[in-house]
Protein backbone atom coordinates (compact mmCIF):
# COMPACT_ATOMS: atom_id res chain seq x y z
CA UNK A 1 0.00 0.00 0.00
CA UNK A 2 1.40 3.41 -0.98
CA UNK A 3 1.44 6.46 1.30
CA UNK A 4 -1.32 7.97 -0.83
CA UNK A 5 -3.47 4.90 -0.38
CA UNK A 6 -2.94 5.03 3.38
CA UNK A 7 -4.01 8.69 3.39
CA UNK A 8 -7.10 7.82 1.38
CA UNK A 9 -7.93 5.08 3.87
CA UNK A 10 -7.52 7.57 6.75
CA UNK A 11 -9.98 9.88 5.02
CA UNK A 12 -12.55 7.08 4.75
CA UNK A 13 -12.20 6.23 8.44
CA UNK A 14 -11.89 9.67 9.99
CA UNK A 15 -13.73 12.25 7.88
CA UNK A 16 -17.40 13.16 8.14
CA UNK A 17 -19.91 11.24 5.99
CA UNK A 18 -20.52 14.63 4.32
CA UNK A 19 -16.85 15.18 3.37
CA UNK A 20 -15.39 14.80 -0.11
CA UNK A 21 -13.02 11.83 -0.32
CA UNK A 22 -9.98 12.02 -2.57
CA UNK A 23 -10.39 8.37 -3.56
CA UNK A 24 -13.88 9.19 -4.87
CA UNK A 25 -12.94 12.29 -6.84
CA UNK A 26 -14.64 12.83 -10.20
CA UNK A 27 -11.14 13.16 -11.61
CA UNK A 28 -9.43 15.48 -14.08
CA UNK A 29 -10.09 16.45 -17.67
CA UNK A 30 -6.92 14.52 -18.57
CA UNK A 31 -6.16 11.39 -16.60
CA UNK A 32 -2.96 11.49 -14.51
CA UNK A 33 -0.99 8.61 -13.07
CA UNK A 34 -1.75 8.60 -9.31
CA UNK A 35 0.98 10.04 -7.11
CA UNK A 36 2.61 7.58 -4.68
CA UNK A 37 2.56 10.11 -1.80
CA UNK A 38 -0.09 12.77 -2.37
CA UNK A 39 -3.84 12.52 -2.83
CA UNK A 40 -5.40 14.19 -5.88
CA UNK A 41 -6.50 17.21 -3.82
CA UNK A 42 -3.00 17.62 -2.36
CA UNK A 43 -1.65 17.65 -5.91
CA UNK A 44 -4.15 20.37 -6.85
CA UNK A 45 -2.93 22.50 -3.96
CA UNK A 46 0.71 21.94 -4.88
CA UNK A 47 0.17 22.73 -8.55
CA UNK A 48 -1.40 26.07 -7.68
CA UNK A 49 1.46 26.98 -5.34
CA UNK A 50 4.37 25.73 -7.45
CA UNK A 51 3.21 26.06 -11.06
CA UNK A 52 0.66 28.86 -11.19
CA UNK A 53 2.18 32.20 -12.19
CA UNK A 54 -1.15 33.95 -11.64
CA UNK A 55 -1.01 32.84 -7.99
CA UNK A 56 2.36 34.54 -7.52
CA UNK A 57 1.10 37.75 -9.12
CA UNK A 58 -1.54 38.09 -6.40
CA UNK A 59 1.15 39.60 -4.19
CA UNK A 60 0.99 42.72 -6.39
CA UNK A 61 -2.77 43.00 -6.83
CA UNK A 62 -4.91 45.29 -4.70
CA UNK A 63 -7.48 44.06 -2.21
CA UNK A 64 -9.31 47.34 -1.44
CA UNK A 65 -6.86 50.22 -1.64
CA UNK A 66 -5.48 51.07 -5.08
CA UNK A 67 -1.68 51.02 -5.16
CA UNK A 68 -1.35 51.67 -1.40
CA UNK A 69 1.74 53.32 0.05
CA UNK A 70 1.20 51.53 3.36
CA UNK A 71 3.10 48.24 3.37
CA UNK A 72 0.85 46.47 5.88
CA UNK A 73 -2.48 46.69 4.06
CA UNK A 74 -3.79 43.47 2.54
CA UNK A 75 -3.03 42.37 -0.97
CA UNK A 76 -4.95 39.81 -2.97
CA UNK A 77 -2.37 37.20 -1.88
CA UNK A 78 -2.67 37.91 1.84
CA UNK A 79 -6.46 37.78 1.43
CA UNK A 80 -6.08 34.37 -0.22
CA UNK A 81 -3.97 33.08 2.68
CA UNK A 82 -6.52 34.34 5.21
CA UNK A 83 -9.34 32.59 3.33
CA UNK A 84 -7.24 29.42 3.34
CA UNK A 85 -6.60 29.60 7.08
CA UNK A 86 -10.26 30.24 7.92
CA UNK A 87 -11.40 27.50 5.55
CA UNK A 88 -9.00 24.94 6.98
CA UNK A 89 -10.07 25.76 10.53
CA UNK A 90 -13.74 25.22 9.67
CA UNK A 91 -13.01 22.08 7.66
CA UNK A 92 -10.88 20.52 10.39
CA UNK A 93 -13.53 21.20 13.02
CA UNK A 94 -16.30 19.71 10.85
CA UNK A 95 -14.10 16.77 9.71
CA UNK A 96 -14.22 17.83 6.07
CA UNK A 97 -11.41 17.49 3.54
CA UNK A 98 -8.80 20.11 4.46
CA UNK A 99 -6.69 19.44 1.36
CA UNK A 100 -9.60 20.13 -0.99
CA UNK A 101 -10.58 23.22 1.00
CA UNK A 102 -7.03 24.55 0.84
CA UNK A 103 -6.73 23.95 -2.91
CA UNK A 104 -9.99 25.84 -3.53
CA UNK A 105 -8.90 28.70 -1.29
CA UNK A 106 -5.49 29.12 -2.92
CA UNK A 107 -7.00 29.16 -6.41
CA UNK A 108 -10.18 31.13 -5.79
CA UNK A 109 -8.80 34.58 -6.78
CA UNK A 110 -6.13 33.78 -9.38
CA UNK A 111 -8.39 35.30 -12.03
CA UNK A 112 -8.78 38.62 -10.25
CA UNK A 113 -7.96 41.85 -12.04
CA UNK A 114 -5.53 44.57 -11.02
CA UNK A 115 -6.95 47.32 -8.78
CA UNK A 116 -9.36 45.16 -6.78
CA UNK A 117 -13.10 45.16 -7.37
CA UNK A 118 -12.95 48.51 -9.15
CA UNK A 119 -10.71 46.83 -11.72
CA UNK A 120 -13.17 43.95 -12.06
CA UNK A 121 -16.11 46.30 -12.64
CA UNK A 122 -14.07 48.33 -15.14
CA UNK A 123 -12.92 45.28 -17.09
CA UNK A 124 -16.45 43.90 -17.27
CA UNK A 125 -17.67 47.22 -18.70
CA UNK A 126 -14.81 47.53 -21.19
CA UNK A 127 -15.21 43.94 -22.40
CA UNK A 128 -18.96 44.34 -22.96
CA UNK A 129 -18.40 47.39 -25.15
CA UNK A 130 -16.62 45.19 -27.68
CA UNK A 131 -18.64 42.01 -27.12
CA UNK A 132 -22.09 42.66 -25.62
CA UNK A 133 -22.67 38.91 -25.19
CA UNK A 134 -19.57 38.56 -23.01
CA UNK A 135 -18.69 39.81 -19.57
CA UNK A 136 -16.09 39.41 -16.85
CA UNK A 137 -16.35 37.85 -13.40
CA UNK A 138 -13.24 36.90 -11.46
CA UNK A 139 -14.56 33.56 -10.17
CA UNK A 140 -15.18 32.05 -13.60
CA UNK A 141 -12.03 33.70 -14.91
CA UNK A 142 -10.07 31.97 -12.13
CA UNK A 143 -11.28 28.66 -13.58
CA UNK A 144 -10.28 29.84 -17.07
CA UNK A 145 -6.80 30.72 -15.80
CA UNK A 146 -6.35 27.32 -14.19
CA UNK A 147 -7.91 25.28 -17.00
CA UNK A 148 -6.83 27.15 -20.12
CA UNK A 149 -4.31 29.98 -19.68
CA UNK A 150 -1.64 28.67 -17.32
CA UNK A 151 1.41 26.77 -18.61
CA UNK A 152 1.12 28.25 -22.13
CA UNK A 153 -2.40 26.99 -22.66
CA UNK A 154 -2.06 23.56 -21.06
CA UNK A 155 -3.67 24.55 -17.79
CA UNK A 156 -2.98 22.82 -14.48
CA UNK A 157 -5.40 19.93 -15.04
CA UNK A 158 -7.02 20.20 -11.60
CA UNK A 159 -9.79 17.98 -10.28
CA UNK A 160 -13.42 18.75 -10.97
CA UNK A 161 -14.06 19.32 -7.24
CA UNK A 162 -11.40 22.01 -6.93
CA UNK A 163 -12.52 23.83 -10.07
CA UNK A 164 -16.17 23.64 -9.04
CA UNK A 165 -15.44 25.18 -5.64
CA UNK A 166 -13.45 28.00 -7.23
CA UNK A 167 -16.22 28.73 -9.74
CA UNK A 168 -18.90 28.98 -7.06
CA UNK A 169 -17.38 31.55 -4.70
CA UNK A 170 -18.52 35.03 -5.93
CA UNK A 171 -20.09 37.27 -3.29
CA UNK A 172 -20.92 40.82 -4.41
CA UNK A 173 -23.62 42.64 -2.45
CA UNK A 174 -25.70 39.55 -1.73
CA UNK A 175 -26.50 38.72 1.88
CA UNK A 176 -24.60 36.09 3.85
CA UNK A 177 -27.39 33.54 3.52
CA UNK A 178 -26.60 33.30 -0.21
CA UNK A 179 -23.18 31.88 0.68
CA UNK A 180 -24.87 29.10 2.65
CA UNK A 181 -27.26 27.84 -0.02
CA UNK A 182 -26.63 24.08 -0.45
CA UNK A 183 -27.40 24.17 -4.17
CA UNK A 184 -24.69 26.76 -4.80
CA UNK A 185 -21.85 24.22 -4.65
CA UNK A 186 -21.16 20.57 -5.45
CA UNK A 187 -19.27 19.93 -2.20
CA UNK A 188 -19.47 21.00 1.40
CA UNK A 189 -15.85 22.13 1.12
CA UNK A 190 -16.94 24.50 -1.66
CA UNK A 191 -19.51 25.98 0.69
CA UNK A 192 -16.78 26.40 3.32
CA UNK A 193 -14.80 28.53 0.86
CA UNK A 194 -17.85 30.66 0.07
CA UNK A 195 -18.36 31.58 3.71
CA UNK A 196 -14.63 31.77 4.50
CA UNK A 197 -14.14 34.28 1.69
CA UNK A 198 -16.88 36.46 3.16
CA UNK A 199 -15.57 36.19 6.71
CA UNK A 200 -12.06 37.07 5.55
CA UNK A 201 -12.93 40.11 3.48
CA UNK A 202 -15.37 41.57 6.02
CA UNK A 203 -12.85 41.28 8.83
CA UNK A 204 -9.64 42.29 7.09
CA UNK A 205 -11.15 45.07 4.97
CA UNK A 206 -12.55 46.63 8.14
CA UNK A 207 -9.18 46.15 9.85
CA UNK A 208 -7.39 47.90 6.95
CA UNK A 209 -9.90 50.77 7.02
CA UNK A 210 -9.37 51.22 10.75
CA UNK A 211 -5.61 51.07 10.32
CA UNK A 212 -5.62 53.64 7.53
CA UNK A 213 -7.92 55.97 9.54
CA UNK A 214 -10.69 55.85 6.94
CA UNK A 215 -12.92 54.56 9.73
CA UNK A 216 -12.98 54.66 13.50
CA UNK A 217 -14.44 51.93 15.67
CA UNK A 218 -17.08 54.42 16.84
CA UNK A 219 -18.30 54.73 13.22
CA UNK A 220 -19.48 51.12 13.16
CA UNK A 221 -23.11 50.27 13.84
CA UNK A 222 -23.45 49.47 17.54
CA UNK A 223 -25.19 46.16 16.79
CA UNK A 224 -22.18 45.00 14.73
CA UNK A 225 -19.70 45.73 17.51
CA UNK A 226 -21.95 44.12 20.10
CA UNK A 227 -22.46 40.94 18.07
CA UNK A 228 -19.00 40.51 16.55
CA UNK A 229 -16.58 42.22 18.94
CA UNK A 230 -14.26 45.21 19.05
CA UNK A 231 -11.02 43.56 17.91
CA UNK A 232 -10.11 41.93 14.60
CA UNK A 233 -9.39 38.58 16.27
CA UNK A 234 -12.71 38.71 18.13
CA UNK A 235 -14.63 39.29 14.91
CA UNK A 236 -12.92 36.44 13.04
CA UNK A 237 -13.32 34.10 16.00
CA UNK A 238 -16.99 34.92 16.46
CA UNK A 239 -17.87 34.23 12.83
CA UNK A 240 -15.77 31.06 12.52
CA UNK A 241 -17.00 29.56 15.78
CA UNK A 242 -20.59 30.37 14.86
CA UNK A 243 -20.26 28.49 11.54
CA UNK A 244 -18.80 25.47 13.33
CA UNK A 245 -21.35 25.41 16.16
CA UNK A 246 -24.29 25.87 13.77
CA UNK A 247 -23.08 23.32 11.19
CA UNK A 248 -21.70 20.36 13.14
CA UNK A 249 -23.19 17.08 11.98
CA UNK A 250 -25.24 18.66 9.21
CA UNK A 251 -24.97 18.04 5.45
CA UNK A 252 -24.82 21.80 4.87
CA UNK A 253 -23.42 24.90 6.56
CA UNK A 254 -25.45 27.18 8.79
CA UNK A 255 -25.01 30.26 10.97
CA UNK A 256 -27.05 31.80 13.78
CA UNK A 257 -29.49 34.58 12.95
CA UNK A 258 -27.70 37.09 15.19
CA UNK A 259 -24.26 36.65 13.63
CA UNK A 260 -25.66 36.48 10.10
CA UNK A 261 -27.54 39.74 10.63
CA UNK A 262 -24.43 41.44 12.02
CA UNK A 263 -22.32 40.26 9.05
CA UNK A 264 -24.88 41.60 6.60
CA UNK A 265 -25.05 44.93 8.41
CA UNK A 266 -21.24 45.18 8.34
CA UNK A 267 -21.19 44.27 4.65
CA UNK A 268 -23.77 46.93 3.79
CA UNK A 269 -21.87 49.47 5.89
CA UNK A 270 -18.58 48.77 4.07
CA UNK A 271 -20.21 49.01 0.65
CA UNK A 272 -21.84 52.31 1.51
CA UNK A 273 -18.92 53.93 3.31
CA UNK A 274 -15.89 52.40 1.56
CA UNK A 275 -16.31 50.22 -1.55
CA UNK A 276 -18.82 52.58 -3.20
CA UNK A 277 -18.30 55.51 -0.86
CA UNK A 278 -16.56 58.90 -1.07
CA UNK A 279 -13.06 57.85 0.10
CA UNK A 280 -12.41 55.77 -3.04
CA UNK A 281 -14.37 57.76 -5.64
CA UNK A 282 -11.33 59.32 -7.31
CA UNK A 283 -9.39 56.04 -7.23
CA UNK A 284 -12.32 54.22 -8.88
CA UNK A 285 -12.52 56.86 -11.62
CA UNK A 286 -8.78 56.52 -12.26
CA UNK A 287 -9.03 52.72 -12.35
CA UNK A 288 -11.83 52.87 -14.93
CA UNK A 289 -9.71 55.25 -17.00
CA UNK A 290 -6.68 52.93 -16.94
CA UNK A 291 -8.56 49.69 -17.65
CA UNK A 292 -10.79 51.12 -20.37
CA UNK A 293 -7.84 52.98 -21.89
CA UNK A 294 -5.73 49.83 -22.10
CA UNK A 295 -8.60 47.81 -23.54
CA UNK A 296 -9.15 50.43 -26.25
CA UNK A 297 -5.45 50.56 -27.13
CA UNK A 298 -5.16 46.80 -27.61
CA UNK A 299 -8.45 46.60 -29.53
CA UNK A 300 -7.70 49.45 -31.96
CA UNK A 301 -3.92 49.49 -32.35
CA UNK A 302 -2.60 46.42 -34.17
CA UNK A 303 1.03 47.25 -33.40
CA UNK A 304 0.37 47.40 -29.65
CA UNK A 305 -1.68 44.19 -29.82
CA UNK A 306 1.08 42.37 -31.70
CA UNK A 307 3.78 43.66 -29.36
CA UNK A 308 2.02 42.66 -26.15
CA UNK A 309 -0.45 39.86 -26.89
CA UNK A 310 0.27 38.05 -30.14
CA UNK A 311 -0.98 37.65 -33.67
CA UNK A 312 -4.17 39.57 -34.40
CA UNK A 313 -7.18 37.17 -34.54
CA UNK A 314 -9.68 37.47 -37.35
CA UNK A 315 -12.84 38.02 -35.31
CA UNK A 316 -13.41 41.03 -32.99
CA UNK A 317 -14.86 38.75 -30.29
CA UNK A 318 -11.69 36.61 -30.30
CA UNK A 319 -9.56 39.73 -30.05
CA UNK A 320 -11.66 41.07 -27.17
CA UNK A 321 -11.32 37.72 -25.37
CA UNK A 322 -7.53 37.82 -25.71
CA UNK A 323 -7.37 41.46 -24.55
CA UNK A 324 -9.57 40.65 -21.55
CA UNK A 325 -7.29 37.75 -20.57
CA UNK A 326 -4.20 39.94 -20.90
CA UNK A 327 -5.52 42.89 -18.90
CA UNK A 328 -7.02 40.65 -16.19
CA UNK A 329 -3.60 39.06 -15.65
CA UNK A 330 -1.83 42.35 -14.99
CA UNK A 331 -0.66 43.39 -11.55
CA UNK A 332 -1.37 46.92 -10.36
CA UNK A 333 2.11 48.18 -11.14
CA UNK A 334 2.25 46.44 -14.53
CA UNK A 335 -1.09 48.01 -15.51
CA UNK A 336 0.17 51.45 -14.48
CA UNK A 337 3.34 51.04 -16.56
CA UNK A 338 1.41 49.67 -19.54
CA UNK A 339 -0.99 52.62 -19.45
CA UNK A 340 1.85 55.14 -19.23
CA UNK A 341 3.73 53.43 -22.08
CA UNK A 342 0.60 53.52 -24.25
CA UNK A 343 -0.56 57.04 -23.37
CA UNK A 344 2.54 59.10 -22.60
CA UNK A 345 5.47 59.99 -24.86
CA UNK A 346 8.46 57.74 -24.29
CA UNK A 347 11.05 60.09 -25.74
CA UNK A 348 12.48 60.22 -29.22
CA UNK A 349 14.66 59.02 -30.70
CA UNK A 350 14.78 55.69 -28.88
CA UNK A 351 18.13 53.95 -28.59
Amino acid sequence: MTIRERLEELERNQLSPHASLAAESAGRARADEPDPVRTCFQRDRDRIIHLCRAFRRLAHKTQVFVYPREDHLRTRLSHTLEVSQIGRTISKALRLNEDLTEAMALGHDVGHTPFGHAGEWALDQAYRRYDPEAGFGHALHSVRVLETLERDGQGLNLTRETLSGIASHPKGTRDTQSALLPEATETLEGMVIRISDRIAYLCHDLDDCLRSKLLRLSDLPAAVVQALGERHSDRVGTMVEDVIASSEGKPHLAMSDDVTAAMDELKDFLFERIYLGPPLVRAREQVFGVIEGLFDVYMTNDDEYLRHIGSVPGFPQMRARAVCDYVAGMTDRFARRAWMDAKLPSGFPEF
